[in-house]
C-alpha cells in the first residue's frame, strides 16, 4: 500500500511525485556493505530504476548550473546541503523517468532528510533494504580496492562508519518501528546476498503484477 500525503515545498509548490505516486524502496547500508553492487542486480532482475542521491547531487555540480554552483559553494563552505535540494533533484529524475519503481540509494542519510522527504513528496517507501555488514569486513572491502596509505585509508573508513552509524541507524530504526525494513546479512559472497534479496524482491514483484 503507498502512502501518500498532502506535500508541498516551502515556495508553496506541490510535488509532483504527489501526482505520480512512483514505488520507492530506500536502500542503505555502510561504506563497503555492496549495496551498489546489489542495486545493479536489482535493476538487471526486478526493473527499478536505481538513484544515488551522491550522484545527482555531482551531476548538478558538474552541470554548471546556477543550482549546481550553490550546491559546490554549500560543500565547500562545509555546509550541509539542505534536505529540499536533494528530494527536488530526486523528485526530477523520478519525473523524468517512465518507469514507476525505484532504488534510492544512499538517502535518508539522517532523520532530517526522512521527515522531509515523506513530508515534501507525501510519499512512505514500500520498505527498506538494509545491508548488514560488520565494520571490520566492510573495512576488509574497502581497503581491498583502496591504494595509497593504510592508516589514512583505515581512519577514513572508520570515520564514514562512524557518521552511517550516527546518522543512518536513527532512520533505520525508525522504519523498523514502522514494520518496513528487510535486513540482508551483506557478510557474506555476493551470489549468496542476492539470494536473499531476491527472496525479498519476488513477493513484491508477484503481488504487482497480479
Amino acid at each position: 500500500m503507498r502512502t501518500i500525503v498532502d506535500a508541498s515545498y516551502t515556495d508553496g509548490s506541490k510535488s509532483a511525485l504527489s501526482v505520480k505516486k512512483p514505488k520507492v524502496v530506500f536502500v542503505l547500508g555502510g561504506p563497503g556493505s555492496g549495496k551498489g553492487t546489489q542495486c545493479a542486480n536489482i535493476v538487471e532482475h526486478f526493473g527499478y530504476t536505481h538513484l544515488s542521491a551522491g550522484d545527482l547531487l555531482r551531476a548538478e555540480i558538474n552541470s554548471g548550473s546556477e543550482n549546481g554552483t550553490m550546491i559546490q559553494n554549500m560543500i565547500s563552505e562545509g555546509k550541509i546541503v539542505p534536505p529540499e535540494v536533494t528530494i527536488k533533484l530526486l523528485e526530477k529524475a523520478i519525473m523524468g523517468s517512465e518507469n514507476d519503481k525505484f532504488l534510492i540509494d544512499g538517502f535518508p542519510r539522517n532523520e532530517e532528510n526522512r521527515a522531509a522527504f515523506e513530508s515534501l513528496t507525501g510519499i512512505v517507501p514500500e520498505f527498506v533494504l538494509f545491508f548488514d555488514c560488520s565494520e571490520e569486513e566492510m573495512k576488509r572491502r574497502l581497503l581491498g580496492r583502496n591504494q595509497g596509505r593504510v592508516d589514512d585509508n583505515i581512519d577514513t573508513i572508520r570515520k564514514r562508519f562512524k557518521v552511517f552509524v550516527e546518522s543512518s541507524l536513527p532512520v533505520i530504526n525508525y522504519y523498523n518501528s514502522k514494520g518496513k525494513v528487510k535486513k540482508i546479512d551483506a557478510g557474506k559472497p555476493v551470489a549468496e546476498v542476492f539470494e536473499a534479496v531476491k527472496a525479498v524482491f519476488t513477493p513484491v514483484n508477484d503481488k504487482a503484477a497480479a
